[in-house]
């Protein structure tokens, strides 16, 4: 699937607009996809295609914090800077369908696919936005998220259990989280709940 800039920022736009969301996109610079990751959170560098991303954490805390809402795993102590190891330790790796339900429930806080009620299109036209998401990172990506509870063992989410849980990255109430790793570019998607 090709994709343009035109029809990415729609996609993006349109599912993420009423959540209270950060997602942006960098280069891949590093073989350790995780200090990409960590200067996608500090917003360090700019989209390498100039897309537009969404970001609603903007906050008097960034000034101290470069990657706020993004925080270290432990006690923070004022001045400690999120590392690549910090990411790494509380992230998991899933598949691509996974990564592509995961797109659709991370619309809104809780984490489920029951946020798409709230779209007027049917599931199939959402998958595809989806999808339009993922075809900018390739063929080929790896997919990462903070979302533990109905995460397989072989990479599979469950997005019809009952409840969800998650590995706290931020520093709101809750937080769930997509990381693309290609070969060139690395996206973030991460929905808070204040």
């Amino acid at each position: 699937m090709s994709i343009d800039q035109a029809s990415w920022e729609a996609a993006v736009r349109h599912l993420y607009e009423d959540a209270f969301t950060f997602s942006a996109t960098g280069p891949r610079k590093h073989e350790d996809w995780r200090a990409d990751v960590v200067a996608v959170m500090e917003r360090a560098l700019p989209d390498p295609r100039g897309w537009v991303g969404l970001d609603d954490t903007s906050d008097e805390r960034a000034t101290e914090w470069p990657a706020f809402p993004f925080r270290p795993p432990h006690k923070v102590d004022p001045g400690r800077r999120l590392t690549p190891a910090d990411v790494g330790e509380r992230l998991h790796e899933i598949d691509r369908a996974s990564a592509e339900n995961l797109l659709l429930a991370l619309t809104d806080g809780g984490c489920t696919l029951r946020n798409l009620e709230r779209f007027t299109e049917s599931f199939n036209e959402l998958q595809e936005m989806a999808r339009t998401i993922l075809a900018r990172y390739g063929d080929t990506p790896t997919c990462y998220t903070n979302v533990t509870v109905g995460a397989g063992k072989n990479g599979t989410l469950d997005f019809e259990a009952s409840h969800w849980g998650y590995t706290p990255m931020t520093f709101y109430w809750e937080d769930a989280g997509l990381v693309i790793v290609s070969d060139t570019e690395v996206g973030l998607f991460w929905t808070f709940d204040v």
